[in-house]
């Protein structure tokens, strides 16, 4: 990373001849330090303006482009391996370590193909594409049906801990089976339900959807994914209590107590050394933690701390459990298409996953106004929009016909970087794609994380789905949280969305209407807690009266859409190379997603 903050000394925007809040002193200065999270909060960057070292469309040098690349790349990390950690449970996989390792190099491949698209002729903005936790819920819905719980042989089966090679060939071929079935359904699931993203975005609907879509509908909706999710965090942090709260600690003590504290790092260049700070803690935070907290496992297993024994409390936190997961793992595995078989497609999974679309979609409209006031663009225009769902459908398809177990969606964390780097180049985002395509294929890469212990993974979970019910929260500050009619459609269905899928659960096989398939259905999406949520939280906010002051839609618009100092105009939404097309043939006029589009409004 040291080269980073002497790349932007060299080529930043030196016209300017002003302090540069990136370095905290003047461009001319010999040996700038990159000071910003030292000095101010990144709020206050946000109301100034972005003042970049890189712009959208700036090129950096290919060196920088890989560092910075490989930043986004690790800041992304943590939530793309949590979706294939959470769902190796119900896909019965939970021993597999080898499918586990397979899952997490097919994500990780795909979310750089998908990176890569959105960049390139998506909404052209510097987003990241990874797993969303929007597909997580549904996809835990369609597998806690009685038709896919993991059979008591396979648990059988898994059960001894020391794993033996080169015997149980045809139990691991049944054991294959067993979660690929539950794959292919999840995949059919998926891609059938993202055609919808696709029809939104494509066909311009997404514009007129948005008018009806306030606070109200959106806080629960995101809130709900968090909580819903507490199960999963317990089940990892229950296998030992004070690692899982150790690693919370660590995560806490560099994302806040230690986030504007800057390392000093030393560089050479111009024949000579140099030393600059830099925000190391703040970067990293989640992968220090865990790290962090992996090494004191780790020694505590080399010094028998934790017990031997699989039934004993603590077993779940030694980091030799799933060593065969290194040692079987390929060195080259490629992901293909159908690599788990052709998808299966029923009703009831279709309309589930449908309710994990919606959401994220609405969350990628939110992430693409901030990054583009992040990056110096204006308020993207609602072409850029258009495509961008559409492209992140054709995404939600790649990853459905790769076979990740989720979709793809944009990645906040990694915009909030943008602000924190100073670094807004389009080029950047794509150099991170391509290197998520490059690790994805080493198989032994991705095994790796599977050594993480559950406990570790725990803690992350408990700061990570934390942050997704708080950012769902944070969407009510634009309302007015005096009105009764506000707390009333807020609690309402945020409760029921609670309530209900807990009914289901508590109680199965309860509705029988003589369809098998409405019947599922029926369970999937009431046991869906977000769907739950947004629909009740969509459908009182547009049916009781209320002023747009009071229901907070004007504001949360107005705060969406503020820009503030561009560094660019509106054609760095245009798609490459075709302008001229676009402008030659007065039939692009009518199509929503495309640039031509602008001249019709």
């Amino acid at each position: 990373m040291r080269l980073t903050t002497e790349e932007k000394v060299e080529m930043g925007p030196k016209q300017q001849g002003t302090v540069n809040p990136a370095f905290g002193e003047p461009d001319n200065a010999e040996a700038p330090q990159l000071a910003a999270d030292a000095t101010e909060p990144q709020t206050d960057a946000l109301d100034k303006g972005p003042d970049l070292v890189y712009a959208l469309n700036d090129r950096p040098p290919w060196y920088l482009c890989i560092l910075l690349g490989f930043q986004h790349y690790i800041l992304a990390f943590g939530g793309i391996i949590a979706v294939p950690l959470i769902l190796a449970e119900p896909l019965c996989i939970k021993d597999n370590n080898v499918a586990k390792s397979q899952l997490i190099s097919t994500i990780f491949f795909v979310s750089g193909m998908c990176t890569i698209l959105q960049t390139a002729v998506g909404t052209r903005l510097p987003i990241l594409q990874g797993g969303t936790f929007s597909f997580i819920t549904p996809t835990l819905a369609i597998l806690a049906l009685p038709k896919w719980q993991c059979p008591a042989a396979i648990d059988s089966v898994t059960a001894p801990t020391p794993p033996q090679n080169g015997t149980g060939l045809p139990e691991i071929d049944n054991r294959d089976e067993v979660w690929m079935a539950r794959m292919r359904e999840i995949q059919g699931a998926i891609l059938v339900s993202s055609l919808l993203q696709i029809v939104l975005g494509f066909s311009g609907l997404v514009g007129l959807v948005l008018k009806y879509i306030g606070p109200l509908a959106i806080a629960p909706t995101i809130n709900l994914i968090g909580l819903s999710l507490f199960i999963e965090a317990g089940k990892k942090s229950g296998g030992h209590w004070g690692i899982a709260a150790l690693t919370v600690c660590l995560i806490l003590l560099f994302s806040q107590y230690l986030s504007k504290v800057n390392v000093p790092m030393i560089a050479y260049k111009d024949k000579k050394w140099k030393v600059f700070q830099y925000p190391l803690f703040k970067l990293f935070s989640a992968l220090f933690g865990m790290c962090g907290a992996w090494l004191v496992c780790f020694l505590l297993t080399i010094f028998d701390v934790f017990p031997a024994k699989s039934d004993e409390y603590g077993f779940s936190a030694r980091t030799d459990i799933s060593l065969d997961a290194v040692t079987n793992s390929p060195w080259f595995h490629v992901p293909y298409p159908g690599q788990w078989g052709m998808p299966t497609v029923s009703v009831s999974s279709v309309l589930g996953m449908t309710a994990g679309v919606l959401a994220s979609t609405m969350e990628s409209i939110g992430d693409y106004y901030a990054c583009a006031r992040l990056c110096g663009a204006p308020p993207p225009p609602t072409h850029a929009i258009n495509r961008g769902i559409g492209v992140e459908g054709i995404g939600c398809i790649l990853a459905a016909l790769w076979g990740t177990g989720n979709g793809t969606t944009s990645y906040s964390q990694n915009i909030a970087a943008l602000g924190i780097t100073k670094v807004g180049s389009r080029l950047v985002l794509q150099t991170a794609g391509v290197l998520m395509i490059i690790l994805g294929v080493f198989g032994k890469f991705g095994a790796v994380f599977i050594t993480i212990p559950d406990p570790v993974i725990g803690g992350m979970f408990l700061v990570m789905f934390g942050m997704i019910a708080a950012v769902g929260i944070s969407n009510l500050q634009y309302v007015d949280l005096n009105s009764s009619r506000n707390l009333l459609i807020l609690g309402f269905s945020t409760f029921s969305g609670l309530v209900l899928p807990t009914w289901f659960h508590s109680n199965p096989g309860i509705i029988d209407t003589g369809m098998k398939e409405l019947d599922q259905v029926i369970v999937v999406l009431f046991t869906t807690h977000m769907f739950i949520g947004g629909f009740f939280g969509f459908v009182l906010d547009n049916t009781i009266p209320g002023t747009e002051k009071e229901r907070g839609i004007k504001s949360w618009q107005d705060e969406s859409q503020q820009g503030s100092k561009n560094l660019c105009d509106e054609s760095c939404y245009d798609i490459p190379y075709l302008k001229s097309v676009f402008k030659r043939f007065k039939c692009f006029q009518y199509l929503p997603f495309l640039p031509s589009y602008k001249t019709r409004r």
